[in-house]
């Protein structure tokens, strides 16, 4: 045991308390560190670490080091009784705890989706039986187990819908309401006021949107002014009660000032049986709100999430559900709707659809009735209703619409026709609508993608008429708060019409001509039959895991296409003379002389307002505001020129589309072609490998473009260094993405696959194709789970390899440190099981089927045995923790810090030896 150092003079001070040592209170050296901050006291030092949850010090990273003190009437070795009691009592506390898991586990995965289930399908049902036979159904256990999977997807959807309506409180409350809604100062100014000849304009052309008001620019000089949702003024809440010469202007000002979603004051903190927590405490009010911090309170919260859930079917589903049925059979479309495979999400949005003129029209009637408060409530509810239409259209409609569109106009790049489409949705409706919004929302996002691509080579202001994504004040949910649905309407109908087109032409017209000018081109092959003699899922897998990665993530495509759209964009202005259109600035000769011109902002949108909220408003919806302009030079025939620009423009796209549809499938079907005869292949990966072959070749052009003007011997010294790069690369991967996934994917198949899939009373049949294509999925994912483990020789091996790279690459290093253990593991895992049961089983006397057997059940019987081991192992550690444990609870009576020595650091995990003073 060390003992502690006495001070040796006066600068000999605790590093913490800056007191020197006492008898009581010695000082220590635990880390590497001298000077002034050498020392620290024990108890010092325990604090601190109790504060900074580290167990280690900051400055030299040393892990200190405590020694156990017992008593000493220890024993040597603990008693059996004490062994068992401690054991006993661990075991108990592990069925309590396993017990009060469970309840937790059967209350919210059984009893709360399984209630969700059955009450909707009760209220749905619409008959009075079903809510007789409710109690009984809730006990019933048929279908227990869809039911709790149906239960759990509505609870996803009200809990969905219960934090977008807390998201949309947010946004009103911070964001402001519409002008129509924010009607506090009507009595003040009558130029608002709702019963003039305005409110009808108001109220349909621009319910649901116009400018957001400004604010006052001193909330607290007029009484009569209302301060912005969320803010209360304290010299108002102090003198609440106290005061009550102004109790009349006091209750008439709460009138005014009364609004229905003042409620963040009650969420601030959740009351929990007895304890109140803190929302920012998020981690112990999540436990006790699952009842993960072991008490039985969740049981309340139980209660409340039902409930919870039966208010938001009955209110969010039931309620709009029937009331667009009624509508459906009023207007004698029932019949009409229960063919599209989707009248229930029809004939709820209808209803959504009635609930909101049916607000439009009672907000108006307690606007002429002055009815203040059930005026702003309606006018609330309708901003819910309007935003949720709206994004159900945004993210469903729109996105299912250009799949849709994008399906039609490629019918004939796959020779079918609009009655397979039709047959293949009625066999499966709902996988066809998803996969059709699936390729629709990947069209969406890439065509934001090259816009945003656009901005960053264009003027600003020359795309003024499409939103810009990247700008930092775009918030579509405001805009959806704002704008009246006119605009909303515009804007999709403008949208369907702009990527409606552009299908049309780089899709639809491309393959038109293909058609007709390489006849027998298309179809694309996309149907692979049984006896293929290349796996489709080895294919799938080389695609996946090897072909795509290294295009996308070292093939710098964004780079090159923003490099070829500066490039045409440079063409075209000194073609057209629009130089200082398309890029800014006026260094073309034909422009010299014009008149420098700004681009207006787009007539519709909201005149600017004074400070306040309202002009930050004003300025988010402009789309950043006058910085989102560029001045530039017209020249002359501006409109010519652009009419010419726009059909280049036109043309270009048509002519990349049309290359891209012939030029990678073409160069793939002759590579599989050499490879496979006349097989046919997915068309999706001939374009991959046509698209990997041309990439590599434009890679090789464009290093060659930058190697000429360096010289002849230079281009041959890096050739020679690239060459030598190249075959380091090779022999790496021919390792490391050959062989290694190889061995990985054979020992999967004996030790997982055949055993499962192949009788004993058969042979067994190795694909080593489709075994090497499944060996590098498993190498990645065995790659994935090793840099997010703990720290271990093949993980700091392979952080090594991945921080040096390619031009890095250290090939001894890689051999002997990676390949050589892991080939060695692999090989010596499939050899030795081999080289027992062929050698050793036949040496023994044993015949043919036992030899068999043992070559059939070696690999899974060893992999069991090594699980076997690593089991007991664990064990082992267990018990010496319990160990520990039980003398610790029974004999420990403190505990004294180690000082520092640098003979113990070749025991200790690597430190750093940064010295500090």
């Amino acid at each position: 045991m060390d003992e502690p150092l006495d001070p040796d003079g006066l600068l000999d001070i605790c590093r913490v308390c800056r007191c020197e040592s006492t008898p009581d209170k010695p000082l220590f050296h635990p880390c590497v560190c001298t000077g002034s901050i050498k020392f620290v006291h024990q108890e010092c030092l325990v604090q601190w670490l109790k504060y900074s949850r580290k167990e280690y010090c900051e400055l030299c990273k040393h892990r200190y080091a405590f020694t156990p003190i017992y008593s000493p009437d220890m024993p040597k070795r603990l008693p059996v009784k004490d062994i068992f009691g401690g054991l006993l009592k661990s075991i108990g506390r592990a069925v309590r705890y396993w017990l009060h898991y469970t309840l937790v586990a059967f209350a919210w995965l059984g009893v709360v989706p399984l209630t969700a289930c059955r009450i909707y399908r009760c209220l749905f049902t619409g008959s009075v039986s079903s809510l007789l036979t409710l109690p009984l159904d809730m006990l019933s256990t048929e279908n227990i187990a869809s039911d709790c999977f149906y239960g759990c997807f509505v609870v996803t959807c009200t809990l969905c819908a219960f934090i977008s309506l807390v998201w949309l409180r947010e946004q009103i409350l911070h964001g402001g309401g519409p002008e129509w809604l924010e009607q506090d100062d009507q009595g003040q100014n009558p130029q608002r006021n709702f019963l003039d000849a305005g409110m009808v304009n108001n109220l349909v052309g621009g319910f649901g949107g116009g400018a957001p008001r400004a604010a006052p620019a001193n909330q607290n000089e007029d009484n009569n002014q209302q301060a912005p949702a969320g803010e209360v003024n304290e010299e108002e809440v102090e003198d609440d009660g106290i005061e009550g010469g102004n109790n009349g202007n006091n209750a008439a000002q709460d009138e005014i000032n009364w609004n229905p979603i003042e409620w963040d004051r009650a969420a601030e903190g959740i009351n929990l049986g007895k304890v109140q927590y803190n929302i920012t405490n998020v981690p112990l009010c999540r436990m006790a709100l699952l009842g993960l911090d072991g008490s039985l309170v969740f049981l309340e919260h139980v209660f409340w999430v039902v409930s919870l859930n039966t208010l938001f079917i009955l209110v969010f589903a039931f309620c709009p559900f029937h009331i667009g049925h009624f509508t459906l059979v009023g207007l004698r479309l029932d019949d009409i709707m229960e063919s599209t495979h989707y009248e229930g999400l029809l004939t709820t949005m209808i209803g959504y659809i009635v609930i909101a003129f049916s607000l439009v029209v009672l907000y108006m009637l307690c606007a002429i009735a002055r009815l203040k408060k059930f005026r702003r409530v309606l006018g609330l509810c309708y901003i819910v209703v309007k935003v949720m239409l709206l994004v159900v259209i945004e993210i469903g409609v729109f996105p299912l619409i250009c799949g849709w569109w994008l399906d039609i106009c490629s019918l004939s790049m796959f020779d079918a026709t609009l009655k397979d489409r039709k047959n293949s949705f009625h066999l499966a409706p709902g996988t066809s609508m998803f996969i059709h919004w699936l390729v629709g929302m990947v069209y969406v996002f890439y065509f934001a993608s090259f816009i945003l691509l656009l901005r960053e080579v264009l003027r600003p202001g020359v795309l003024w008429f499409l939103r810009n994504l990247n700008d930092p004040e775009f918030n579509p949910i405001q805009e959806m708060i704002h704008l009246p649905v006119y605009r909303h309407a515009r804007r999709f109908t403008a949208s369907v019409i702009i990527f409606g087109s552009t299908v049309l032409l780089m899709l639809w017209l491309p393959v038109r001509v293909v058609r007709k000018i390489f006849t027998g081109f298309l179809p694309y092959h996309v149907m692979l039959s049984s006896d293929a003699p290349v796996s489709e899922l080895s294919l799938e897998l080389l695609l996946l895991q090897v072909v795509l990665p290294a295009l996308l993530e070292q093939g710098h495509t964004r780079m090159w296409l923003k490099g070829m759209v500066r490039g045409w964009t440079l063409g075209m202005a000194y073609i057209l003379g629009l130089r200082s259109y398309l890029l800014g600035g006026c260094t073309n000769k034909q422009c010299k002389g014009d008149q420098p011109v700004q681009h207006p902002a787009p007539a519709n949108l909201p005149q600017p307002q004074p400070g306040g909220l309202g002009a930050a408003h004003q300025a988010m919806l402009q789309g950043g505001g006058p910085t989102g302009f560029q001045a530039y030079k017209r020249p002359s025939v501006f409109h010519f020129r652009i009419v010419l620009l726009v059909l280049l423009m036109c043309f270009t796209l048509f002519f990349c589309s049309l290359l891209s549809l012939v030029l990678p499938v073409w160069c793939g079907r002759q590579l599989m072609a050499l490879w496979m005869g006349e097989a046919k292949v997915h068309e999706l990966y001939t374009a991959a490998c046509g698209l990997y072959i041309c990439w590599m070749f434009l890679r090789i052009g464009t290093v060659m473009y930058n190697w000429i003007p360096q010289g002849t011997v230079a281009i041959l010294n890096k050739v020679k260094e690239w060459f030598l790069l190249a075959m380091k690369c090779f022999i790496v991967a021919a390792l490391l993405i050959g062989f290694v996934p190889l061995l990985l994917g054979l020992l999967f198949e004996l030790v997982i696959v055949a055993p499962l899939r192949v009788p004993l009373d058969q042979s067994p049949i190795f694909f080593p194709w489709q075994d090497w294509a499944l060996g590098v999925l498993h190498a990645k994912i065995v790659c994935a789970i090793t840099m997010m483990g703990p720290q271990w020789w093949l993980k700091r091996v392979i952080e090594q390899i991945y921080n040096d790279g390619i031009r890095n690459i250290n090939l001894r290093f890689i051999i002997t440190k990676l390949c050589a253990p892991v080939i060695g593991v692999l090989g010596m895992s499939l050899a030795a099981p081999y080289v027992v049961a062929n050698s050793i089983v036949p040496f023994l006397g044993f015949g043919y089927e036992a030899q068999v057997l043992v070559l059939r059940r070696i690999y899974p019987c060893l992999l069991a045995c090594l699980i076997i081991v690593l089991f007991g192992v664990f064990q082992a550690r267990q018990f010496r923790r319990l160990y520990e444990h039980i003398k610790n609870d029974k004999y420990l009576v403190g505990q004294r810090l180690v000082n520092y020595d640098s003979r113990r650091l070749i025991k200790l995990p690597t430190q750093s030896l940064q010295s500090s003073s």
